[in-house]
C-alpha cells in the first residue's frame, strides 16, 4: 500500500504525519486490499475568522475509488473526522464485495 501525505498552506510535520498515519491503521485494518491512499491537508483562509482546516482522503481499492473531506477549525479534529466516513465507506465497500463474490459463488453452484 502508498500513502502519500501532502499540505497545501501547510506543512507536514512528523507528528501530524504519524497522527495521520496512525489513524489511518485502523480503515486499512477493516479491509486489506487497499492499494494506494493520498491524503491533502489544507487551510482555506477565506477570511482570518474563518479559517478552516481541511480533511481529505483518496482511497483506491479494487473495483474503485473511495473519497471523503473533512473541514473544522481544529486539523487533528478534522483528521479524525476524515478517518470515521472513511470508516464508514470502506465498511460499505467491503460488504458489497463480499455480497457479489457470494453471490457469484452461489450462482456457480447452481447452475
Amino acid at each position: 500500500m502508498n500513502l502519500t501525505i501532502s499540505g497545501h498552506h501547510l506543512e507536514v510535520t512528523p507528528a501530524l504525519h504519524n497522527y495521520v498515519a496512525q489513524k489511518l491503521e485502523r480503515v486499512i485494518r477493516h479491509f486489506d486490499q487497499v492499494v494506494d491512499v493520498k491524503v491533502l491537508l489544507s487551510i482555506e483562509n477565506k477570511k482570518e475568522k474563518e479559517r478552516r482546516q481541511v480533511a481529505e482522503c483518496n482511497i483506491h481499492v479494487p473495483g474503485g475509488d473511495l473519497f471523503a473531506q473533512s473541514e473544522h477549525e481544529d486539523l487533528y479534529a478534522a483528521v479524525d473526522d476524515l478517518v470515521d466516513k472513511l470508516d464508514r465507506q470502506v465498511g460499505k465497500h467491503k460488504g458489497r464485495v463480499q455480497n457479489h463474490q457470494s453471490q457469484n459463488k452461489r450462482d456457480m453452484v447452481f447452475h
